[in-house]
């Protein structure tokens, strides 16, 4: 496996595939640095030249990813809850904040179902 920002891509696929394994590059931005890079997409990992690999390094470093960019993400919640915003409040909760209904689905977000017991009705 090659490693690139402290993350192992995996050899046997194509270097856009591949570089989609490091938190914060997509497809697009894939594409985009293996341009930079000069390496052509269709090539796999593997058949990539060490000169290759430290160029796309280089190109990789450019960009904010892996931990520097997990912890702007978690700050930018904190902030959210910080003050109080509704988003923020949503966080807080565990519920979907982008005005998803939650009735009936939402399960991934509010997680396994809790079971409330009925009241039992009083005979006479």
């Amino acid at each position: 496996m090659a490693r690139i920002s402290g993350v192992d891509i995996p050899k046997q696929k194509r270097g856009v595939i591949s570089l989609t394994y490091i938190f914060g590059i997509g497809r697009s931005r894939a594409q985009s640095i293996l341009e930079t890079a000069k390496v052509d997409e269709s090539k796999k990992v593997q058949e990539w030249t060490d000169d290759e690999t430290a160029r796309i390094r280089e190109a990789v470093g450019s960009f904010k990813i892996e931990g520097e960019l997990r912890s702007e993400v978690q700050l930018s919640i904190k902030r959210l809850m910080d003050i109080g915003c509704y988003r923020g409040i949503r966080h807080r909760t565990g519920l979907p904040l982008r005005g998803q209904r939650t009735k009936n689905n939402s399960r991934t977000r509010k997680g396994k179902r809790k079971t409330v017991a009925n009241k039992k009705k009083v005979t006479k």
